[in-house]
């Protein structure tokens, strides 16, 4: 029996003010969350995961909650760390740091992670997910550059031009025969 992990990426969230991990979501983040619940609830999902980043739980708990279930937290699929502290960056700071990144895999800004860095971590955790949820459908709450390493590491396709072409939110369901990456199928519009 094959294995569906349904990558999430978080809805629209708000850079004004606070720390990068407790951002939530924008009211049309949070009416996109609403949109993923709809989309997903008859897809049969059992377990629910997410980064510990509260825009990445709020945009799957509706769904879990529908299901019966809570959302379990892995500290590992938080987002790509561009620096120490847990700050909020601008889009005009990260896109170009970003794009070195993935051109320059061990680059990192000033006390943040490399994109081998995040990769290793973040596949380890994937496959722990996949081992420990073997047959199962599994939504995971997750943010673009992590979700694209992870994505990335089973296809190579997956890469910067795909993350700039990603939406908050977006929905990608992958099937996995046992920790073989079979397709890839992106289910929001």
């Amino acid at each position: 029996m094959n294995t569906y992990i349904y990558m999430i990426r978080h809805g629209e969230s708000p850079k004004t003010e606070g720390n990068d991990s407790t951002r939530g979501l924008t009211e049309k983040g949070k009416a996109d969350a609403h949109r993923v619940t709809e989309l997903l609830k008859h897809e049969g999902l059992g377990t629910f995961i997410s980064s510990p980043y509260s825009r990445a739980v709020l945009t799957i708990e509706e769904l879990a909650h529908l299901s019966g279930q809570e959302v379990l937290v892995y500290e590992d699929l938080k987002e790509l760390l561009f620096s120490s502290e847990d700050k909020i960056v601008s889009d005009q700071e990260i896109y170009p740091a970003v794009q070195k990144m993935f051109s320059d895999h061990d680059f990192a800004l000033p006390g943040g992670e490399s994109i081998s860095q995040c990769q290793n971590r973040a596949v380890a955790i994937l496959r722990e997910i996949l081992q420990t949820f073997r047959g199962q459908k599994i939504a995971l709450g997750t943010h673009g550059a992590i979700m694209t390493l992870m994505m990335g590491y089973f296809d190579n396709q997956y890469g910067y031009e795909f993350l700039m072409g990603t939406s908050k939110p977006d929905v990608y369901r992958m099937e996995f025969k046992d920790e073989e990456l079979i397709e890839v199928k992106r289910l929001w519009t």
